[in-house]
Order: C-alpha cells, then structure tokens, then sequence
C-alpha cells in the first residue's frame, strides 16, 4: 500500500509540473504565430525572421492600453521604414476594433481574434489557468528570439531603446 501511495504522488507531482507553464522569458524562442490583420493581410512570425517584432497585447477594455497607444505610435512612427514590424494582438472582434480605432488611431498591424496567439504568450498556473496583464509587450530578434518581455503602464520608452539596441547589434 505505501508503495502504490509513492507511486500516486510521484506521478501527480509529474503530471503538474507537466501543466505548469513557465512564463517566456528572455532568450528563448518565440512562439510560432499567424494570423491575418485587419488590413486583409497574413502576418507569420516564420515569415518575419530577419526583421525585429515588437508584439501588443491589448483590448479595447483595457484602460491602461488606451492610454499608452499614442506613446507607442510614436514608437512606430520612429521606426517606419526600418527593420521594425509592429503587431497589436486582440481577442477583440472586428466589430469592437474598427470603432475603437475611429477615435483611437494606433499605427500597429491588429490581429483581431487572436485568442490563440495569446495562449501561446500568456503565462499559466498549475492549474492551467491563463495569467496575461494587458497590456504586453513581447520584443522579438531578427532571429526569432523573445529580446524582452515587458507588461503594465509606460513602457514604450523601454521598447524604444531595446529595438535600438537589436537593430545596432542584430
């Protein structure tokens, strides 16, 4: 009987660390993504090896999004034309973007529906529960690597001087 309860708890301690996802940290590779943006085009971080890709997580609830999007337009607008690839994930639908979009412009390609980008993203417990503040912030490499991962209010002066700093040494 002792051994059949070892037995229980060594693999029910395997199978939960199993569940238990790390959150992405620094140094590993992306998750794969694709996706097709509001302006009809397909947006593959695959296809996008070779260019820095800076990724939003945001809602159109989300307060702290909203007021953070002119920071990180200016952001874009100081790299247009470079090695930069802009991408605002949203589980909103386009029903709830293009009106939000109207009053709030934001220079990013949207992915609009993207609940399965953000599972590959979003952190989750033992449990397998889904932990993702919004908004966040994932710069990814030339060579698609997580450069930094970053989440909360006013981090567009961060982004700026991380993508600086890939596009000098990448």
């Amino acid at each position: 009987m002792r051994k059949i309860s070892i037995l229980v708890v060594i693999l029910l301690l395997s199978v939960s660390s199993i569940l238990a996802q790390q959150a992405l940290k620094a140094g590993e590779s992306a998750p794969a993504f694709s996706g097709q943006g509001l302006d009809g085009a397909m947006y593959d971080l695959g296809q996008l090896q070779g260019k820095v890709v800076v990724l939003t997580f945001w809602s159109t609830r989300c307060e702290i999004c909203h007021s953070e999007i002119p920071k990180l337009n200016g952001v874009a607008d100081r790299y247009r034309g470079k090695d930069v690839v802009f991408i605002a994930v949203t589980m909103d639908n386009e029903a709830k973007i293009n009106p939000y979009l109207k009053k709030n412009p934001f220079n990013f390609h949207i992915l609009p529906n993207s609940f399965g980008v953000m599972l590959k993203y979003a952190d989750k417990d033992r449990s397998g529960n889904i932990n993702m503040g919004f908004p966040a912030h994932f710069l990814i490499s030339r060579n698609g690597m997580i450069a930094l991962r970053t989440d909360g209010w006013d981090k567009a002066s961060n982004l700026d001087s991380q993508i600086s700093r890939l596009l000098s040494t990448d």
